[in-house]
């Protein structure tokens, strides 16, 4: 351990834990013990403080036990002719320092500080189908903060099927503003989830990518969280959450937790500039949690390995990087970095003009920085993939039948239609809506290019700063013909493209791709869970909960959303040894209820003997478990003698008096717990749905949100009940937020629940 580095953590460490203490009393005095306090929209309190020490933080006055234990924690500076191990020293100060710095910025919110103003700021967030046109019009005109936890469970496919394979926290600033864009684009790249916080000498990395007008947000994976060092603990309360969310580890668990950061959340720390102590200090709390610290000035190193994977602590001078541009420079950089956490990342180089990679996946295209567009409400834009016999296609060949855009002025739009046509010896019919469904990604990883919806109802903008670097429309046939290569490779062996901009044959494909639209949905809405022998299992996100098992038949979909039985079988035809292995049912134990053996016995061993049983069709008894993936969570409301369903883009209060945030800790991280079940919204409208207890007319609470986005199939499902009026009875977040209004509103529109069999 080198004496220099502990010697400047623990006196930051010192440092941090005495402001905190200083504003604790402060704020007291101002606000009285009672103010509240809390981080918005988690279930997780203070997370860290949560997580390592199980204490729920929610007034000012609870913060004064965590600094007591932070103070317990501090060590005194090592003196300068004494020369010990301080390894153990120096991570007690970092967790302090960790707790300080979390208490502070628990404070600063109670004063209204959080999250830190930035005017003329404006944050690429949300999920949601929208026009980038009707987004607020000032801009945000703040920092992200600490990132919520719908946020997180969005970002939890990702994680864990290594589309998003660790993150990045920046502290500091770049030597220059090219240099900061070249390493933020460089972790984009790579998939890598980007943090930024801290400055130096007053300037942050925030401050360098918002003057050459980098997006940052949630959809671009670069979240500014504040301009102090402070507001680095943001990032480790992100890892703690993951622990507490998919991990199903409980708060005061604190080894666990960070041992499960160590071998599971792949993140590292990039210290930009010069480091003071309470970046040192800082930095010794994030290697408790195993991440390691790459510097690009010169430090002393801590190479030996133990509390990280690797090394804890690495020099690596901007200045002495054998490189000859900022770019190159950046790719050595974050090259060395991801080496050092062992980070897995997958890269496939695309022939195109503009830089691509999954962190462009959310970039919106905003009108003023729109070249031109293909759909929406002034063109049309279609996609078709389909199965063609193996002489009819021809491997990398890429037409454009019509003119291209050039002749289109500037923010304007034209038809198009995207037309994939594939061949490969284990290729199936069934697979071309599976294929045809990863167009949407892989066109939206290009930088500078926006894609929006899927079949015909596709929606794509090109940049201007694209279209100057050169992006063509023959560029979406590259992207589709290299990514379908190397991402079904297994199934696909020739991929042609052709981009139709020609009316006449637009008219004539899209009539073609829109009866083909149609015999999918037939196929598939045909598919009944007794008319296979094989369900499958998802595994996928045992990366992040080692205990759940997804169970995934035709009628029930997985709770992620991102699943069905045919992707599945795909899945388990492109990787025989993947998270997606079929499950032979066998004769029915109880077809009601839906227990089959072979479902048993494959959750006891996937879920390494937690669950024993699982039942396909009941929320009462024995529920399939949940990672922390889902669309929606359902609970009961015994009251109303039916079952609430909240979507997870739907902050407000429900009837069961938690908000989704809240709830998910009691449905998420592999638990089994009857009464409450983690779903994908589209299981709603199965015939199987929680069938032995009652089905769909238990419904009685639903979140607003996907009443309206689901209109027309929840009206079918309606109608097939034999009620064609009954979501209308049913309540939402606008007429009930307690029980007390629920049973009003359901007693007043004669909701059918009141009057079906006890379920307790």
């Amino acid at each position: 351990m080198s004496r220099y580095i502990a010697t400047r953590a623990i006196r930051g460490a010192n440092g941090i834990v005495a402001e905190a203490e200083a504003l604790l009393k402060k704020a007291m005095a101002e606000k009285g013990p009672k103010a509240h306090v809390a981080f918005p929209n988690t279930a997780y309190y203070l997370p860290v403080i949560y997580g390592m020490l199980g204490i729920q933080v929610t007034k000012l006055e609870d913060l004064v036990p965590v600094l007591e234990h932070a103070k317990n924690l501090l060590h005194p500076v090592p003196e300068e002719n004494l020369w010990t191990p301080y390894l153990g020293e120096t991570l007690d100060c970092g967790m302090a320092t960790l707790l300080a710095a979390e208490a502070i910025e628990g404070i600063r919110f109670a004063l209204g500080e959080q999250p830190e103003p930035y005017p003329g700021l404006r944050l690429a967030g949300g999920t949601s189908f929208t026009s980038p046109e009707f987004e607020r019009a000032a801009g945000d005109g703040h920092l992200n903060g600490p990132i919520d936890d719908i946020q997180l469970r969005s970002w939890g496919i990702q994680l864990v099927d290594g589309r998003m394979p660790g993150f990045a926290a920046i502290v500091g600033a770049a030597r220059t503003n090219r240099a900061a864009v070249a390493i933020v684009r460089e972790l984009q790249r790579r998939n890598i989830l980007i943090f930024l916080s801290g400055n130096v000498n007053g300037r942050s990395i925030i401050d360098q990518l918002h003057e050459e007008g980098v997006e940052m947000g949630y959809d671009t994976y670069i979240v500014p969280f504040g301009r102090d060092t402070i507001s680095a603990i943001y990032a480790l309360g992100f890892a703690t959450r993951s622990a507490l969310t998919f991990g199903g580890m409980k708060p005061g668990q604190w080894r666990e937790i960070l041992l499960y950061n160590k071998y599971r959340v792949f993140a590292f720390v990039l210290a930009l500039g010069e480091v003071d102590d309470l970046k040192y200090a800082a930095a010794a709390g994030a290697i408790s949690y195993g991440f390691p610290v790459i510097a690009d000035t010169v430090i002393p190193q801590i190479l030996p390995t133990g509390v990280t994977r690797y090394e804890h602590v690495i020099s690596m001078p901007w200045n002495e990087i054998d490189a000859p541009t900022d770019e190159e420079k950046a790719a050595k950089l974050v090259q060395r970095a991801i080496e050092v956490r062992g980070v897995k990342v997958k890269i496939t180089e695309i022939p195109i003009p503009v830089p691509y990679g999954s962190a462009f996946e959310g970039e919106v295209v905003r009108r003023k920085d729109m070249r031109v567009e293909f759909g929406g409400k002034n063109s049309r834009a279609f996609e078709y993939l389909y199965m063609a016999d193996w002489d009819e296609v021809e491997d990398g060949k890429i037409e454009v039948v019509g003119p291209d855009f050039s002749h289109v002025p500037m923010e304007g739009s034209m038809d198009m239609g995207i037309v994939v046509k594939v061949a490969g010896r284990k290729m199936q019919k069934d697979f071309e809506p599976v294929l045809e469904r990863q167009i949407h990604y892989f066109i939206n990883g290009a930088s500078g290019v926006q894609h929006i919806g899927q079949r015909d109802i596709a929606w794509i903008r090109i940049s201007k700063a694209a279209a100057e670097k050169g992006f063509t429309l023959r560029h979406f046939g590259d992207i589709l013909h290299a990514r379908f290569h190397a991402d079904f490779g297994a199934i696909v062996d020739k991929v042609q493209v052709t981009i139709y901009t020609d009316p006449k044959a637009i008219q004539e494909w899209l009539e073609r791709a829109r009866q083909a639209y149609h015999e999918r949905n037939i196929r598939l809405a045909n598919m009944t869970d007794e008319s296979v022998d094989t369900f499958y299992t998802c595994t996928l996100c045992q990366s992040f909960a080692p205990t759940h098992v997804c169970i995934i038949s035709p009628e029930r979909l997985g709770l992620c959303g991102a699943y069905n039985w045919l992707d599945c079988r795909a899945s388990h035809e492109i990787n025989p040894t993947g998270p997606n292995q079929p499950i032979l049912k066998g004769a029915p134990i109880d077809p009601v209820k839906g227990y089959w053996p072979g479902v048993n016995e494959v959750a006891r061993k996937l879920s390494q003997g937690k669950v024993q049983e699982v039942a396909m069709y009941s929320i009462m008894e024995n529920p399939m478990t949940a990672c922390g993936c889902f669309e929606c969570i359902m609970m009961i409301i015994p009251e109303a003698n039916g079952f609430m369903v909240v979507s997870r883009e739907d902050p407000s209060m429900t009837p069961a008096g938690m908000t989704f945030s809240t709830l998910a800790g009691m449905a998420g991280g592999g638990l089994q717990t009857p009464g409450v079940m983690g779903i994908g919204k589209y299981y709603l409208t199965s015939k199987k749905f929680i069938s032995a207890d009652g089905g769909f007319k238990r419904i009685v609470w639903m979140s607003s949100i996907l009443k309206e986005t689901m209109a027309e199939e929840l009206k079918a499902v309606a109608e097939r009940e034999g009620i064609p009026d009954l979501i209308d009875r049913i309540a939402d977040e606008r007429v009930a937020t307690t029980v007390e209004e629920l049973l009003a509103w359901l007693e007043e529109h004669d909701h059918p629940a009141l009057t079906m069999p006890p379920l307790l």
